[in-house]
């Protein structure tokens, strides 16, 4: 038997999920929890297989119970089963040690395969999560510049030289070309001016 705890901070959603694992022959629900903290206490007592965890709940949220839950049993597998599949929320549940990322519009045949397949150490995504997941991963957002790193950029802009944004700044002319380095490498960009350019067009100039 796999055991599983429900974690969502809507009764009816509790009550649903739990009829229709209920109806499975080798899952159990060995707890329900409403919130964050409870879903922490919960897992210490029950010692569930598969956690399936929302993510917006009042106080401690999904992805902070994941975190905590995981990082004192790494064994345990927390599945997020959620209405939300934005970019920001989908990297965070993973980067918090998320088995997997299910939609609540899921079936009762794919929420109980996503179950055995977290209780058998694979990684479960929905296909829509999966492929915002591959986006997201190809395309990473962009680092933001420092705020030393847009001062030298907007003296740049100016039309300043190295040696001048040096003085300026009281920073050696070295320390002048690593910020700008480590600028171009933020931007993609590879000289002063594309650096320039780019920093205008994303607004950051």
């Amino acid at each position: 038997m796999i055991a599983v705890l429900l974690v969502d901070d809507h009764p009816v959603v509790r009550e649903g999920l739990r009829g229709m694992l209920e109806a499975e022959p080798d899952l159990t629900v060995v707890g329900e929890a409403s919130s964050g903290e409870e879903a922490v206490a919960v897992s210490r007592a029950e010692r569930p297989d598969v956690i399936l965890m929302d993510l917006r709940m009042p106080g401690l949220d999904g992805v902070a119970a994941t975190r905590k839950i995981l990082a004192e049993t790494p064994e345990r597998r927390v599945v997020v089963l959620t209405t939300f599949e934005t970019d920001a929320d989908i990297l965070r549940a993973v980067e918090a040690g998320a088995a997997g990322y299910l939609l609540k519009d899921a079936t009762r045949a794919e929420l109980s395969g996503a179950i055995r397949a977290a209780a058998r150490g694979e990684t479960v995504l929905s296909p829509s999560v999966a492929g915002k997941l591959v986006r997201q991963v190809r395309n990473p957002a962009p680092q933001p510049l420092s705020a030393r790193e847009i001062e030298v950029l907007g003296l740049v802009a100016q039309g300043h030289t190295n040696a001048d944004i040096g003085r300026k700044l009281y920073i050696s002319e070295a320390t002048v070309k690593t910020h700008l380095l480590r600028m171009f490498g933020k931007l993609g960009v590879s000289d002063r001016t594309a650096a320039v350019t780019t920093a205008i067009s994303r607004g950051i100039l």
